[in-house]
């Protein structure tokens, strides 16, 4: 079920297609542009001839009526189905009534220029906000409209459109990816921009997942296809932007219940500023004028259109750059954040463990240490183990032959190599084997341990000793830190966010020591997801508005607890961009400070445009009911601020 907001921008978005036309090509082709300029024309001839005397009467006036229709109709449309379906008094029927009491005093002039420059007005506003909103669709012409599949060994050219997961296509250098897959044969690097925002071309290998819209660079790839064309990636975002983008956040709504109550009240205020003085003897030409004059001048056009522009901007300005924004809310939410929240593994780091120190012992080499510790670790599955047959491997050193491997859940592993009991494993394990570090070693084991690394020992059982173990080495290993996560830490410090936060289910020591390494203000480690919510929620009580950056699957109770949640290299998954508030397409952590600054960029054009219209109106209508202003005056000032708004917003897609 949609919601209201959703409902009334999916009438808007038929509305804008069933009278205006698409926003494509030339600007003056936009139909309500085109009609403005036919009226303008109009009257300009009518003005110009009756100043010339080149043109008897009636014929001004004449030109006058005939401009009325060109620049009046798009919009009296709209205001007329607004009052007759929605019974509300929108801008439009202030300005018709205006037209048609200008209009009824004899002023043709008056009243044609209304219409043409309230009509001009709100065809460049509606040009300006079609084309911010329908900018992101542009993504799609980079995905291909054809591929060649691969089919019984022959290759063929099919629409794009007709791809179905489980097709194998071929995409050959320089070329775009039709929909989203999975690299069969080919190595590549991808330049992955469309999609996750990412600068850098990306390495794909066989097995890789790659998205619509993303450009091959060099090898030629086959790719079997993961998703239908109208489903892929791309389209999602797309999608999703476009959803957003008609979503109204609080400034908003508050703006369309303010224009609901206002709207009538300038139009009663007008009908007695006329009736009360003529009534007590006044001149019926001059109030009447006035009164036209305070519906024009009172018509909130630029209040109304202070947060819509920046709101379409921004969201469509971040969404073309891989930062999905679900709605106005969540872009306004970004502005008053005060908190960040960050989860260590897959945020901060890469979740990745890999083997950081190599130390061999007693007379051992790095390689024979490897060797043995691979020869044990390779038949095990755990991320450890996995980190050093990775490091094995890099090096070139090959594992020696294992038998009788045994888990030891919970402290390690053991195997026999060469007749050797190997252990591999925790100094805790060493010490239940009574080869406890001590001295240099332990001394050295501490220092690894405070530089948040896990410390795993390495000893050897001779089948011919009766000593204990002995400790050939130690190898140390940690999750990698993202290599821009200081930066993006201190860039939202740069911010001014109050208190950058670690939430992590890791053990204290290793929390610590990283939170270090990227100037982290607060830590809170060995956290249930529980704990991670009831964080939040102190956070809140405490500082205010709280962004939550995580992975969006195991982090998702607190993206959901926290003001706006934000979920980190979601390209490709859906569930994680459905959940989010606010989907980061690359796992580029930097990419939340920029979340951070368009939101307040948004927030602070609102702000500014909504003071300067209440400002405008509280200066236009005051003078309008006084007898300064003219119609021409009125209509002139509150179109040019009108103007001035819808550019003002626009600045919000440059943060």
């Amino acid at each position: 079920m949609r919601t209201d907001d959703e409902r009334e921008h999916g009438e808007r978005d038929e509305d804008d297609e069933e009278h205006h036309g698409a926003p494509v090509g030339p600007w003056w082709t936009y139909p309500p542009i085109l009609g403005a300029i036919v009226s303008g024309l109009l009257l300009a001839g009518g003005f110009l001839g009756d100043l010339a005397g080149i043109l008897p009467d009636p014929l001004p006036i004449v030109l006058y009526l005939a401009s009325i229709p060109f620049g009046g109709y798009w919009w009296a449309r709209e205001g007329l189905e607004e009052l007759i379906h929605e019974r509300e008094v929108g801008i439009e029927v202030l300005m018709g009534v205006a037209t048609i009491g200008a209009a009824a005093l004899g002023a043709w002039e008056e009243a044609a220029f209304l219409v043409f420059l309230y009509g001009s007005a709100e065809a460049v506003e509606s040009l300006t906000f079609a084309r911010t909103r329908s900018a992101i669709r542009a993504l799609l012409d980079l995905a291909p409209k054809e591929a060649r599949v691969l089919r019984d060994g022959a290759e063929l050219t099919i629409p794009a459109t007709e791809l179905v997961p489980g097709d194998v296509f071929l995409v050959r250098p320089g070329e775009g990816l039709a929909t989203d897959g999975v690299i069969r044969t080919g190595r590549s690097s991808l330049d992955e921009s469309p999609v996750t925002g990412e600068s850098v071309p990306v390495d794909k290998a066989p097995g890789d997942p790659v998205f619509a819209g993303t450009i091959n660079r060099q090898g030629a790839l086959t790719i079997e296809a993961t998703k239908a064309f109208a489903d892929n990636t791309l389209s999602a975002i797309i999608h999703l932007v476009e959803e957003a983008q008609g979503q109204k956040g609080r400034a908003q709504r508050f703006i369309d219940r303010f224009s609901r109550i206002y709207s009538p009240l300038v139009l009663v205020g007008a009908a007695l500023l006329a009736i009360v003085p003529i009534a007590l003897g006044g001149d019926s030409t001059e109030w009447i004028t006035r009164a036209i004059t305070v519906v024009v001048a009172g018509a909130p056009c630029a209040l109304v259109m202070s947060t819509p522009v920046a709101m379409a901007a921004g969201i469509g300005s971040a969404g073309r750059r891989g930062v999905l924004i679900k709605g106005g809310v969540h872009l306004e939410n970004l502005g008053i954040v005060r908190v960040v929240a960050l989860d260590k593994t897959g945020t901060l780091t890469h979740g990745r463990p890999v083997v950081t120190d190599i130390v061999p012992l007693d007379g051992t080499d790095e390689a024979g240490l490897l060797a043995a510790a691979a020869g044990v670790e390779r038949l095990s599955e755990h991320p450890l183990a996995r980190a050093i047959v990775a490091m094995a491997s890099e090096r070139g050193v090959v594992p020696s032959e294992a038998t009788d491997f045994e888990a030891l859940t919970g402290a390690g592993a053991a195997a026999r190599l060469d007749g050797r009991l190997v252990h591999v494993g925790s100094p805790d394990l060493f010490g239940e084997l009574g080869a406890a570090p001590s001295g240099a070693t332990a001394a050295l084991l501490e220092e690894l341990r405070e530089e948040g690394k896990t410390v795993v020992l390495v000893g050897e059982r001779r089948a011919d000793a009766t000593a204990g173990v002995h400790v050939l080495g130690l190898l140390a290993i940690r999750d990698q830190v993202r290599p821009n996560a200081a930066a993006a830490v201190a860039e939202l410090h740069r911010l001014g966010v109050r208190r950058v936060v670690m939430l992590s289910g890791d053990h204290p020591r290793t929390a610590r020591a990283i939170a270090r390494e990227l100037g982290i203000d607060d830590v809170r480690a060995g956290l249930r997801p529980e704990d991670k919510v009831a964080a939040i929620r102190e956070l809140e009580r405490e500082h205010g508005a709280v962004a939550m950056i995580g992975d969006g699957v195991n982090d998702a109770p607190a993206l959901a607890t926290a003001t706006i949640g934000i979920a980190m290299g979601t390209a490709g998954t859906d569930a994680a961009i459905e959940a989010a508030d606010v989907a980061l397409m690359a796992d580029d952590l930097e990419k939340a400070g920029y979340a951070l600054r368009i939101g307040r960029k948004a927030r602070l054009i609102s702000r500014q445009n909504v003071a300067f219209s209440l400002a405008l109106l509280a200066v236009l209508i005051p003078g309008a009911a006084a007898g300064l202003f003219t119609i021409a005056i009125a209509v002139t000032v509150h179109e040019v601020a009108e103007l001035l708004a819808v550019a003002n917003g626009l600045r919000a897609a440059r943060a």
